[in-house]
């Protein structure tokens, strides 16, 4: 099921909701520039054997409503319309899964609105700024500077075909150097978005967007929500190092590591990370009975 969901006045985010209505909810929230649809169908279509799974557009991304311009936003504000989702749909709690800046969000949420979460999931995110730092703790790393200079030409204007082939040099780099990179794999996907969204540009919006309020790292410690952290070792934006931290400083946490994954989600790391996520739900739903 497809719909559209009015999260403020003006604004309207593409949803998608697979699996049984009346099953356990997952929602699934996606990183920065890039569309709910990065999340693979596969992935979905496993975890929706048994759950409810929700995947949707950020404001200006895919098909939802590009208006930052006209109706700015923050960071914050960007978590609190997952709740609004969850809302639209009738679903009190879920099961909140984030990728990159969607894990950040996750974590905001889990300070803010742990009563809306069933459990929480994070890949590829380090934690929320002002986590306190302890003795033997690892630290947080920065993201390949390398990977930050190529990322400085994202919103140039491009056509469509090498709008295309930019991203698709894009993934290569997120997908680290152990698995093999299939470049048709994500310019079929990249192709895909296009073809939803009815346009090729990025938005810059979410660099835009003030992230202060997401500085909420030094509550992360009285966390009482089980929460699974997904450790990518290929991962150029967020080390190993930085999911260990983060799972150290969650008292309820538990470090799986995807060998191989990197920033991004092929083929070939589909079975391990639903396999990971399924565990953990299930986990979770086996100790509220």
């Amino acid at each position: 099921m497809e719909r559209f969901v009015e999260v403020a006045e003006g604004v309207s985010l593409w949803v998608e909701s697979r699996g049984p209505e009346d099953a356990p909810a997952v929602l699934l929230i996606m990183g920065a520039t890039v569309s709910g649809r990065v999340w693979p169908d596969e992935l979905v279509e496993r975890l929706a054997r048994k759950h409810r799974v929700i995947r949707y557009d950020h404001r200006d991304t895919g098909a939802s409503t590009r208006a930052f311009d006209r109706i700015p936003y923050s960071a914050t504000r960007m978590a609190e319309d997952a709740l609004a989702i969850l809302d639209a749909l009738g679903i009190e709690r879920a099961h909140v899964v984030g990728l990159s800046l969607g894990g950040l969000l996750v974590q905001w949420l889990l300070v803010a609105h742990p009563e809306r979460l069933l459990s929480a999931t994070v890949i590829g995110a380090p934690a929320l700024e002002g986590a306190p730092a302890r003795a033997n703790a690892t630290a947080r790393a920065p993201i390949d500077p390398d990977l930050y200079a190529f990322w400085s030409h994202m919103f140039e204007p491009r056509d469509r075909e090498a709008q295309i082939e930019w991203w698709v040099e894009n993934w290569r780099r997120l997908n680290g150097r152990k698995l093999p990179f299939d470049a048709e794999e994500f310019r079929a996907l990249e192709q895909r978005i296009i073809a939803h969204a009815g346009r090729h540009d990025t938005s810059n919006a979410h660099a835009r967007a003030d992230a202060s309020g997401l500085a909420r790292g030094a509550e992360l410690v009285h966390v009482t929500v089980p929460t699974l952290v997904i450790a990518t070792p290929e991962d150029p934006t967020n080390p190993e190092s930085n999911s260990r931290f983060l799972a150290e400083t969650l008292p309820r946490s538990t470090l799986v590591t995807i060998d191989g994954m990197g920033h991004a989600i092929p083929r070939a790391v589909v079975p391990p990370l639903a396999a990971a996520l399924l565990n953990h739900i299930e986990t979770v739903e086996g100790l509220a009975r």
